[in-house]
């Protein structure tokens, strides 16, 4: 099992004006996490992937969540490390 470290491939998928997608950068700012930004409207195969289930964090290329970052788990996750 993979586990997240503060230098682990970050990535949230996010689009303009999503309230969700502020929240789940900021939960994983808090924790020592900066992620890169991927807006999927720029993108028509990520439309097809997330339209409906932004925002999406992808850790070390495993999507690890949709619609919004559990925090308890962000944090067991940080732990393992």
């Amino acid at each position: 099992m993979s586990t997240v470290t503060r230098n682990s491939d970050v990535i949230l998928y996010t689009r303009s004006e999503c309230c969700l997608c502020d929240a789940a950068l900021t939960i994983l700012q808090r924790h020592g996490i900066t992620p890169s930004i991927v807006d999927i409207d720029a993108d028509p195969d990520l439309i097809k992937l997330y339209n409906t289930c932004v925002p999406v964090v992808m850790i070390d290329g495993k999507v690890r969540f949709k619609g919004q970052v559990n925090e308890a788990l962000l944090i067991r996750l940080l732990k393992k490390r």
